[in-house]
């Protein structure tokens, strides 16, 4: 006779002297992005506050757990740290000269740099 074991947000099936096991846990669209299957679980503490923002995410955004929620969030500091590479480089490549600018466009005075600087988004 099998035991049943239920966590929050899947059910897991158990026989004495066997692992458990889960069905997949990965949802059908993720599988099609080119996930190999092949996952690892990670804890992260969250104060109330920063728990209470990420739910209002969820609902916001219409995501289905946390751990797509934080997924998510993984996706997009890995698209900012490849934006922050990509600047480095190219200010490594003009080694601190200002970037030329595309024929036609004039460089920002400094007047339109303070009111970009002092921008709140």
């Amino acid at each position: 006779m099998a035991a049943k074991t239920q966590r929050k947000g899947h059910a897991a099936t158990a026989t004495p002297g066997n692992r458990v096991s889960a069905g997949p846990r990965t949802s059908q669209a993720r599988r099609k992005q080119g996930d190999s299957g092949a996952t690892s679980v990670a804890q992260v503490r969250l104060r109330p506050d920063e728990l209470a923002d990420l739910h209002q995410v969820m609902r916001t955004l219409q995501l289905g757990s946390l751990s797509e929620a934080l997924r998510e969030g993984l996706r997009l500091l890995s698209r900012e740290a490849a934006e922050v590479a990509a600047s480095q480089e190219i200010r490594d490549f003009y080694d601190g000269a200002q970037a030329p600018t595309p024929e036609g466009v004039r460089p920002a005075t400094e007047d339109e740099l303070a009111a970009a600087d002092e921008t709140e988004w």
